[in-house]
């Protein structure tokens, strides 16, 4: 899947980014706590999140995440929509609420990675 399908997946719209749509993407993950995205999250290259500050950007560029989803119809600021320009990162904007992207994501193909979901993929 790639930022582009998540979009079209999520009705999202773009924010920014639009340059790397073609972006391959094979895991993500939801969380509003960056504390846990940074002590959990290993290899996702999208985050689902309902929290907008800068902090948000930052510690996606820190765990070399390429996207952003901004549930509930939440806005960034301009300064979190600059510095994702500045990094190359992709920031998109959905209505749906966290559990329905993430469920939305999760029907068509994207995982989350982690070891729960390792033991999902070994059952399937």
């Amino acid at each position: 899947m790639n930022v582009q399908d998540i979009m079209r997946v999520l009705d999202a719209e773009l924010v920014c980014g639009e340059e790397n749509l073609d972006t391959e993407v094979h895991e993500a993950c939801g969380s509003d706590m960056m504390s846990d995205v940074l002590a959990y999250v290993k290899d996702q290259a999208v985050l689902l999140t309902g929290l907008v500050n800068i902090q948000v950007v930052r510690t996606a560029d820190m765990m070399d995440m390429v996207c952003i989803v901004f549930v509930r119809g939440k806005e960034p600021d301009a300064d979190m929509i600059a510095l994702a320009k500045r990094r190359g990162m992709v920031l998109l904007k959905t209505q749906h609420r966290m559990f329905t992207a993430c469920g939305l994501l999760w029907e068509n193909g994207l995982r989350g990675g982690g070891k729960a979901d390792e033991h999902i993929k070994m059952d399937l």
